[in-house]
């Protein structure tokens, strides 16, 4: 396994992160403890999840597989490098939800519960929530730092503006603020290259790039390599819209004898400021398959193939769009 700082922190976690949002609903408890073990065997330390996955509200059914693995011993939570989140409605009052200092605090101390253990690695703020100001935010994570139930802040979901406000805020506190932040991005999606990749290196912050298959859609969809797949109805319309890329991208994986999954991680890990993209995998075969892409460099000539199939926004802003 290959490990790397979280952003500019000395923390070393793996360049693959196993995301867990499948233990419960699409993978069960026995199958999920099976493939954190098998993470652990490969070297993976960063594991992935939220208090809302299992996606029944205000359970955490997935925090709670991940707990009762832990609690299996064997040294499962020291090799762990945990990172869950914070902001989803946990019930249906007031304050059960988003970033008030109270249900920060409250949120905290559910997913220790379920997790069965005393701190949390990377504590994420699952989205942007303007109604909270910073001033708030940053005290109720200054107290959850200090009674040791927090190591580092991250985010999910932000804008660049947004993480140069935070750490700005959190900078006047002399607090360390955020390390990471965990986006949507893939070759298909490429927005974030406007601005948040740009705001993530000047502050040092990781990036986790979620969704770094397109909901599937990179991993081979029209067959070939990466075998055929069925689609949600979403999907479908997307791959009919954009076929002609597919058709191109699915080519230039099989000249390279590589599978599409595969180069489309080693393609984020290509770019810079990315940490870890988070796979999700259902299976052992299918996490066993996912190391693959650590193997891959991928030639000049083939990223600048990539660029012409899948075109980014066009750099960084401002330029990307004026002079």
């Amino acid at each position: 396994m290959i490990y790397t700082r979280l952003g500019r922190t000395a923390l070393k976690v793996s360049r693959l992160c196993l995301g867990t949002m499948n233990f419960g609903p699409e993978t069960n408890e026995a199958d999920s403890h099976a493939i954190m073990d098998r993470a652990l065997e490969h070297g993976i330390n960063f594991f992935d999840t939220a208090n809302v996955y299992g996606w029944k509200k205000g359970e955490g059914v997935t925090e709670q597989i991940i707990g009762r693995w832990f609690a299996l011993g064997g040294g499962r939570r020291e090799k762990t490098v945990i990172a869950t989140k914070v902001y989803g409605d946990m019930g249906d009052w007031p304050n059960e939800g988003r970033l008030s200092a109270l249900h920060i605090r409250r949120a905290c101390e559910g997913s220790l519960r379920r997790m069965k253990t005393d701190y949390i690695d990377l504590y994420q703020m699952h989205h942007i929530w303007r109604d909270a100001p910073w001033e708030e935010v940053w005290q109720a994570m200054e107290q959850l730092v200090r009674e040791g139930k927090v190591i580092y802040v991250g985010s999910s979901n932000f804008a660049g503006w947004h993480i140069a406000q935070a750490n700005e805020a959190a900078r006047a506190r002399h607090f360390m603020g955020l390390v990471s932040e965990q986006s949507l991005y893939n070759l298909t999606a490429r927005m974030v290259e406007l601005e948040v990749l740009p705001a993530c290196e000047n502050y040092g912050v990781g990036v986790i790039p979620w969704s770094p298959l397109a909901g599937g859609l990179l991993g081979g969809v029209l067959g070939g390599a990466g075998g055929s797949r069925r689609l949600r109805e979403p999907a479908q319309k997307r791959l009919e819209k954009l076929r002609p890329q597919f058709e191109a991208w699915e080519k230039l994986c099989a000249d390279l004898g590589e599978r599409p999954a595969d180069v489309a991680l080693a393609w984020l890990l290509h770019q810079r400021a990315v940490t870890a993209p988070i796979i999700g995998p259902r299976t052992i075969e299918q996490l066993d398959q996912s190391l693959r892409a650590l193997e891959i460099r991928l030639s000049e000539q083939t990223l600048k193939k990539l660029d012409e199939i899948w075109p980014g926004p066009g750099g960084q802003a401002p330029e990307a769009y004026a002079w």
